[in-house]
C-alpha cells in the first residue's frame, strides 16, 4: 500500500477508482485502513478543491418561498 498527496485532478481520479476498489474491504484489516485513509484524503481534496459556500440567506429564503407551493 503507497499512499501518496492528492495533488492533481489524476491523482484525483485514481485515488476515487482504488476507492471503489476498496468499497467491499472490512474495518480493520490492510484494505480497510486503506480505503479509510485515502477516503480522508479525498474529503480534504475536495473540501480545499470543490468547496460548498453556503448560499446567501435572502436568496435561500426566497428560493424555499418559490419553490414550497
Amino acid at each position: 500500500m503507497t499512499i501518496v498527496p492528492i495533488k492533481t485532478k489524476r491523482d484525483y481520479a485514481h485515488t476515487l477508482h482504488r476507492i471503489e476498489q476498496l468499497m467491499e474491504a472490512k474495518p480493520g484489516t490492510k484494505n480497510g485502513d486503506e480505503l479509510d485513509v485515502l477516503t480522508t484524503l479525498v474529503e480534504a481534496y475536495e473540501a480545499k478543491h470543490h468547496a460548498i459556500c453556503p448560499p446567501d440567506p435572502i436568496e435561500a429564503i426566497k428560493f424555499r418561498m418559490i419553490n414550497s407551493a
